[in-house]
């Protein structure tokens, strides 16, 4: 009797756990999931891979040009290997210029590298080379950054992981088995990313609201509004994180949707402004690669049509693993998000004008102001009470001085640099004050540092630095500019 129980119980229960299954298959999907959903299916769909195959060819010629340039000018020796200082990136303060013939023959190797990616051979091992080969050769003087070698290296990045060898390429000629000539549209959209960054630098061009400190205060007053009202902040977080994930896939479906019709229009206005740029601007090799980075907004299959290219059939590649579509969507986030927030970095800082003008690193910020810098650095040792002045032409190239500016991990650096290298008599360290008068944008010259900080005792730090100091002056009035005018000893702000 009791085992009859027993078996009736069991069946009941199995029937309920068959039951709850089926309800649970049959419940509609939450948006969520709905968003999830259509983000991996619009990533990881299908596309013509022709114009990744174009950009990598034009990349590595561009790259390949720029080498043989500096060879040809002889530019090496200035810029690391006989420069008597070079400004280090926080945390590579390690990466030093190789000694005697070893750099050349770097650089000539980075050329190499190059050329083979524009030629599709060995391309997976040769992306990693030039990545690492740029970036060494990024990473040797913060003095000689500019937003296209910042470019060159996220490109390079992203070509480690592209698979843009899969068609005109050595390697497809020589293994058969690497004739799928089909692409994700993820990979399209990550360089478009970057691509879209060039359009970012034309708006930020115009924008003078930036230049002028005005963004600061629109963007930081309705933020404060927002944080102060947490339960309002807290009830639409869940809301605002479906709509996030809808808009993404939203994005990437429009973005394949649009690179399947091709925008002459636009496309001419984009080359034209290049053109226009690599004439009037000393921009180097910046006009002719964002010209090449333009094309991947077009349809994917333009260079077959072009070209009259008639090729054998494609054939279909594999589906790709739910866990493997997880990680390289998870990355994908990771790196849009750092080059979403990293620009913005300068509005998490108290500060005036001074700070969200000087942080034009790695933020795509070109030609917001215009600044005129008066610079006074003075060396005393304390041992013998004697002061020297200190001209920073005596150790830095006019593209240093440029670059340093009023940056203040830059003068801090080279305040550092001169304490080690003056002789000094006695056991108490030199001390290194600065007087920096800056105007921007015409704004009256005002000291941007405290000049009685001993700027050779300060630490590192990547918040504003304690001795920089605010300012808050607003832009002169229209035709009117007060930059030629001696600096106001009451006319700054105090820190």
């Amino acid at each position: 009797m009791n085992l009859d129980v027993m078996i009736k119980e069991s069946s009941r229960l199995r029937d309920a756990i068959a039951n709850t299954r089926d309800a649970c298959a049959t419940r509609p999907m939450s948006e969520d999931r709905k968003g999830l959903a259509k983000i991996r299916e619009a990533a990881f769909a299908r596309v013509d891979i022709a114009s990744l195959v174009f950009f990598r060819i034009v990349f590595g010629l561009v790259n390949a040009g720029l080498v043989v340039r500096v060879l040809w000018q002889h530019l090496l020796g200035p810029w690391w290997a006989s420069a008597p200082f070079l400004f280090n990136y926080a945390g590579f303060s390690w990466v030093k210029p190789w000694l005697g013939i070893w750099l050349q023959f770097h650089w000539i190797t980075l050329g190499v590298f190059a050329l083979i990616i524009a030629i599709g051979f060995l391309y997976r091992i040769s992306t990693v080379l030039f990545f690492l080969s740029h970036t060494y050769f990024f990473l040797l003087d913060q003095g000689r950054y500019v937003n296209h070698l910042y470019l060159i290296g996220l490109f390079g990045l992203l070509f480690v992981f592209v698979p843009a060898h899969r068609a005109f390429s050595i390697d497809a000629w020589l293994t058969r088995t690497c004739t799928l000539r089909l692409s994700p549209p993820g990979t399209l959209a990550l360089s478009n990313s970057n691509g879209g960054s060039l359009f970012f630098c034309r708006r930020r061009k115009t924008d003078t609201r930036l230049a002028s400190g005005r963004a600061h205060a629109c963007l930081a007053r309705p933020t404060r509004r927002l944080w102060k009202s947490r339960p309002l902040l807290s009830r639409t977080v869940g809301a605002l994180r479906r709509q996030l994930r809808i808009a993404v896939a939203r994005f990437i479906s429009r973005t394949t949707a649009f690179m399947a019709t091709d925008a002459p229009d636009g496309i001419c206005a984009a080359v034209t402004f290049h053109l226009l740029n690599a004439w009037i601007f000393d921009l180097d090799i910046f006009p002719w690669l964002a010209i090449a980075a333009t094309t991947l907004f077009l349809s994917p299959s333009w260079p077959r049509r072009i070209l009259r290219l008639h090729l054998p059939a494609v054939e279909r590649n594999e589906p790709v693993s739910q866990r493997k579509q997880t990680l390289v969507l998870s990355l994908a986030a990771i790196y849009v998000a750092f080059q979403i927030l990293v620009p913005l970095r300068n509005f998490i800082h108290r500060g005036g004008i001074e700070w969200s003008c000087m942080e034009h690193r790695f933020s795509w910020q070109m030609m917001l102001h215009r600044h005129t810098i008066t610079t006074y650095l003075y060396v005393t040792d304390p041992n013998i009470g004697q002061d020297v002045q200190m001209e920073p032409e005596m150790c830095l190239s006019r593209k240093q001085i440029s670059r340093m500016g009023w940056r203040p991990d830059m003068v801090r650096q080279f305040a550092h640099y001169l304490a080690q290298r003056l002789p000094q008599y006695g056991s108490q360290p030199l001390q290194v004050e600065v007087r920096m008068s800056v105007s921007i944008n015409g704004r009256k010259p005002a000291l941007i540092f405290d000049p009685n900080v001993n700027l050779a005792a300060e630490p590192r730090t990547l918040k504003p630095p304690r001795w920089l100091r605010e300012i808050h002056d607003p832009l002169p009035p229209p035709g009117q500019d007060y930059s030629g005018e001696p600096y106001a000893h009451g006319s700054e702000s105090e820190p």
